[in-house]
């Protein structure tokens, strides 16, 4: 791995239109930082998707045409989300979230200050908090990508040569580069960058990089023994 990482190893921004987050970034996750401030200049709020029933909107929030919000979604503004997108029943997404175009956010999934590319699907049970989701990646249910490291201190991203980058970020959970797949059960720590096409196993938990086109297995040991009779 490098010792600096740029969006372009990890996302084809063609597949985002805010391509324009990531201009001035260095690595990756600079854009996170950004977010706040291109929503507050560029978001021009506005509800042009299907809603069924009375799902939770406030705030500045744009919604794409042939987006559902499912009845039971709450969506806290500023959020922009694109076209073709299915919010479905107990979805939270929690402030400064940009969703591309037909991506799938589902129950109990909570999505804050994170940038979504085109096609993704978070739709179980996921944690999605300052965080990256590159094109048509997957998280399966129960995923969590933590965003916070236990004693609060700033995140630092493995360089591979035995050093760290710091983020200047206190929260930052992952990057899930384009394609990326990773296990239901699954817990990414912070600071994690998971490579184009990649593949993690369910129940892992994982730290650190993962190269592109890899696959991360986490292999279980079984015994069955008879079971004694009362």
């Amino acid at each position: 791995m490098p010792s600096s990482f740029p969006a372009d190893s990890f996302l084809d921004l063609q597949h985002s239109e805010h391509r324009r987050l990531f201009e001035n970034s260095v690595n990756v996750w600079d854009a996170l930082s950004q977010i706040s401030s291109y929503l507050q200049f560029r978001l021009k709020p506005g509800i042009h998707g299907r809603l069924i029933g009375k799902p939770f909107i406030s705030g500045a929030v744009f919604i794409g045409q042939g987006t559902i919000i499912e009845q039971g979604a709450m969506i806290k503004g500023p959020a922009w989300i694109g076209e073709g997108c299915e919010i479905r029943n107990g979805c939270y997404i929690r402030e400064n979230v940009i969703v591309g175009s037909g991506c799938v956010l589902g129950n109990s999934s909570e999505f804050k200050n994170a940038i979504l590319l085109d096609e993704v699907q978070a739709p179980h049970f996921n944690y999605v908090g300052d965080s990256i989701l590159g094109f048509r990646s997957h998280l399966g249910a129960g995923v969590v990508l933590s965003n916070v490291r236990l004693d609060h201190a700033e995140v630092l991203v493995s360089d591979d040569h035995g050093g760290f980058i710091p983020t200047g970020l206190r929260k930052f959970g992952a990057v899930v580069g384009d394609r990326a797949e990773i296990g239901c059960n699954s817990v990414i720590n912070p600071g994690s960058l998971i490579g184009r096409n990649s593949v993690i196993y369910p129940g892992t938990r994982w730290r650190g990089n993962l190269a592109e086109n890899s696959i991360a297995k986490t292999m279980q040991t079984q015994q069955v023994i008879q079971k004694l009779q009362k």
